[in-house]
């Protein structure tokens, strides 16, 4: 087997408020066990201000930072850590592009997001997108460390795992 199929890493997802309050947290967690990926750890937390601050340090400074961490305080997020093979790269494509309406109708965006960039500039809303996922192995590294302490997170076989890697 190559080494590329060996690859196995864990990464970060957040299922936003949106995705809470819609009451589409199984749904979502349904399609990355069904990929074969495995939950290492997931918890609901309310984000804080120092929490957010840390995730999206680059974006602190920037004029949307403030609407987006109002956002991300409007109810409970689902943390979790998923590992399988290249989880980080394999997951962004199961989660889809940022805006719904060029995620491709499979994804997750694109099946249940609902609200174009266009449409939440023009109406003064913050864009709401459902899910983040980490986009580079360091960045779920970094992010993971943020939202989860290492004895939250847990190391286990799965019975499909023999299948799937």
């Amino acid at each position: 087997m190559s080494e590329e199929f060996e690859h196995v890493e864990k990464t970060f997802v957040a299922l936003k408020p949106d995705t809470v309050k819609r009451g589409l947290i199984g749904e979502i967690v349904s399609r990355f066990e069904n990929a074969g990926f495995k939950i290492c750890g997931m918890k609901m937390v309310w984000a804080t201000d120092d929490l957010l601050e840390e995730h999206y340090e680059e974006h602190v400074e920037k004029d949307f930072y403030e609407r987006l961490a109002e956002y991300m305080k409007k109810g409970p997020v689902v943390a979790m850590v998923l590992e399988g093979v290249n989880a980080v790269e394999n997951i962004r494509k199961i989660v889809g592009e940022t805006d719904p309406t060029e995620a491709d109708p499979a994804t997750i965006r694109g099946t249940y997001g609902h609200i174009s960039f266009a449409h939440a500039d023009g109406s003064g809303r913050l864009h709401k997108n459902l899910i983040h996922a980490s986009a580079e192995p360091e960045e779920a590294e970094k992010e993971i460390s943020i939202w989860f302490e290492d004895d939250e997170i847990h190391d286990f076989e799965t019975a499909q795992e023999e299948w799937v890697r």
